[in-house]
């Protein structure tokens, strides 16, 4: 599998299509990234499924509220 893939996700905030560039090298990865569109926040989460050699990514708002 190569270390660096291009994805394009959805802002979850305001609907925008961005690309983003992941790097697999580093393993499980949690960041966060601008919209550039409407400048909040994306949580990206990154698991690497060596079983079945692919990337799951999972796009949040983090605005819910836990209680």
């Amino acid at each position: 599998m190569s270390s660096l893939h291009e994805q394009t996700i959805e802002c979850p905030h305001c609907g925008h299509h961005l690309h983003v560039s992941l790097d697999s090298s580093n393993g499980d990865q949690d960041f966060f990234d601008e919209c550039p569109n409407c400048c909040h926040d994306i949580h990206i989460k990154m698991h690497i499924d060596d079983l079945h050699r692919k990337l799951d990514v999972n796009i949040v708002s983090d605005d819910e509220q836990i209680y």
